[in-house]
């Protein structure tokens, strides 16, 4: 009986030890799931870890094709306030001299750029999904394969990190944050603070853009924030120099496009942005956003794009004009309906944005090669 006794004990004792161990494991996992930065938000879209596990996982996985770069630090983490790399990868079959950070590679270069504007939530995932087709199709897809063998694609997936950790801090109704949040002006009572990136750039900025709480607040000076510092950096060392002097045309050996993703309107905008005046290659730029346009069905515009709305200080018109390459701001998505917005709903990045524009990605990469003419 003593020893019946003694073994219920013994049996009831363990049971409780499994229990308080298996209570432990749970309350681990709880806090470990609860304390990991969300990789997603807003039904799907993909959160500044989100898109940086999704960058080192895909150079991980193929190391024949993608190099992963850290061009330069967000503005928080510049101030030693934790923050972000500003990352860029290029995809390509690597071959000797593919990839490197100078102008002097054989492979003409495609550069897509997103999410300058944090709260332009459809640009990163399309710069997301652009990354996942190219990966995927080497060695399965004849065009695509080609494409790799002979172009460098640089992706440029979140340029305003900062902002984009605002936007996806209140996941069920993202935040309308459009600048990064460089708050060295002052704070705002109404608005957001931070400066504009796209008014940023050392190419026509123009202090004349509206005080500190601004959407459009150019910053103290010209190429003042870390992020601007980072693209430009980047495509200054990818892209020679082939115009003589700002106001004349490009030689036409030039070679590469940049794609710099917005929302929101269904247009496509070529330079100038900060003024109405005619770039020197204008109809040369015209006529291959033409060609996106034929599978768009986005209009192309130059100059204000006839709302009155000038873009001085833009990262499109920087590279234009300091470096001769044709370069477009694609405004994504409609003004009015299910999908317009900043913020439209994850369903419409599968259902309206990316079928429209996959094809005009994959030909601006194939143009990149002649994009004065002849266009393929």
């Amino acid at each position: 009986m003593i020893r019946g006794w003694r073994l219920s004990g013994w049996l009831v004792g363990m049971r409780r030890l499994a229990a308080l161990l298996c209570t432990f494991a749970l309350m681990l996992l709880s806090s470990t799931a609860y304390s990991s930065p969300a990789l997603t938000y807003y039904g799907g879209y993909h959160t500044v870890v989100g898109h940086e596990q999704h960058n080192a996982a895909v150079a991980a996985a193929h190391p024949d094709l993608v190099k992963l770069y850290d061009i330069g630090d967000s503005w928080t983490k510049a101030q030693g306030q934790g923050g972000h790399d500003i990352q860029a990868l290029c995809i390509t079959k690597l071959a000797p001299g593919d990839c490197a950070l100078n102008s002097t590679g054989k492979k003409p270069k495609f550069v897509l750029h997103a999410q300058i504007h944090a709260r332009e939530l459809a640009t990163g995932e399309i710069a997301y999904k652009w990354i996942d087709l190219l990966v995927s199709s080497y060695g399965v897809d004849p065009e695509l394969t080609a494409l790799l063998d002979t172009r460098e694609l640089w992706v440029v997936p979140i340029a305003n990190p900062d902002g984009v950790d605002v936007v996806a801090s209140n996941p069920a109704q993202p935040l309308l944050q459009r600048k990064n949040v460089d708050d060295s002006a002052g704070d705002c009572v109404t608005g957001y603070p931070g400066v504009d990136l796209n008014r940023n750039s050392s190419f026509h900025w123009d202090a004349n853009q509206g005080g500190s709480c601004a959407e459009t607040y150019p910053g103290a000076k010209a190429a003042s924030e870390p992020e601007t510092v980072a693209i430009q950096g980047l495509l200054q060392k990818i892209f020679p120099d082939t115009k003589s002097a700002v106001d004349e045309p490009a030689a036409v050996r030039t070679t590469g496009v940049f794609l710099t993703l917005h929302s929101y309107g269904n247009d496509i905008l070529a330079p100038w942005g900060y003024t109405d005046t005619a770039a020197p290659d204008r109809d040369k730029l015209v006529a291959l956003g033409n060609k996106m346009s034929a599978v768009t069905g986005y209009p192309v515009f130059t100059g204000d794009g006839g709302i009155g709305y000038l873009t001085p200080g833009s990262t499109s018109d920087w590279l234009y004009g300091t470096r001769g390459v044709p370069s477009y701001t694609f405004e994504i998505g409609p003004k009015t309906g299910w999908c317009a917005g900043f913020v439209p709903a994850y369903s419409c990045i599968a259902s309206t944005f990316w079928p429209l524009l996959k094809p005009a990605l994959v030909y601006a990469a194939k143009a990149a090669a002649t994009p004065y003419g002849p266009l393929p």
